[in-house]
């Protein structure tokens, strides 16, 4: 499936089948981490066939089953919005390969994930990734109007920047983020609160993937292309 294709079909899923992912699909995704590492300073890893990072009682809190691979996302201090623009890029990626991901902030053995980040670093989230036992469910969006100034004014790349946005997985569902078009250009915010920096990233990549254009991967980059 294309691109966009993946946005639309793309669900969260808690629950996996016991199926490793396919060598090649896992050279796929380990060349596109090397890629975000080199280019934004993260440090994400694919972990493999271990299923300690989603056991004990905040794993079953979060309904997760079956979870043996799993994306950890560290770094430096400062980089939320990083995290969620390019952990988002993995997911999407993931999906476009038949694989299935979750956002999880806190529902994983977190004791056990640690010991694949680096001192200095900060443990971010992690994502877990395989073949779902269901493709998800679809959750309710807010309306455009809500998460943006969206007018028949609005130039075509911006509204279906804002319609892809909408389509964004964000903590409890909540979509705290905000996108202005101003001046011909685009300019994002989000509300104060835990997680809302990564979430604006995760929408900030559905809105460069909406829009056709690069904008906030440009910006995210000093301005280089990418």
């Amino acid at each position: 499936m294309d691109i966009l294709e993946a946005v639309k079909n793309r669900h969260s899923v808690r629950r996996y089948m016991n199926i490793s992912i396919k060598e090649k699909n896992v050279e796929l995704l380990q060349e596109r981490i090397n890629i975000i590492n080199n280019k934004t300073g993260l440090k994400i890893k694919l972990v493999l066939n271990e299923p300690e990072g989603f056991s004990g009682i905040l794993a079953h809190y979060g309904n997760f089953s079956g979870v043996n691979n799993f994306f950890v996302l560290s770094g430096p201090e400062g980089k939320d919005k990083e995290v969620g623009y390019y952990g988002e890029e993995l997911v999407i990626l993931s999906q476009q390969l038949g694989l299935n991901t979750c956002w999880v902030a806190l529902t994983y053995n977190r004791k056990f994930v640690k010991k694949y980040v680096d001192e200095e670093d900060k443990l971010y989230v992690v994502i877990s990734v395989g073949v779902g036992t269901t493709q998800g469910t679809t959750h309710k969006s807010k309306p455009l109007e809500e998460i943006s100034n969206i007018s028949d004014d609005c130039p075509d790349w911006f509204k279906s920047g804002v319609e892809c946005a909408s389509l964004a997985p964000t903590a409890i569902n909540q979509q705290k983020f905000y996108f202005e078009f101003k001046d011909n250009g685009v300019v994002s915010r989000a509300e104060r609160g835990p997680l809302t920096e990564l979430d604006l990233g995760i929408a900030e990549y559905h809105f460069d993937v909406g829009s056709g254009k690069q904008i906030f991967a440009e910006r995210l980059n000093n301005g280089r292309k990418v």
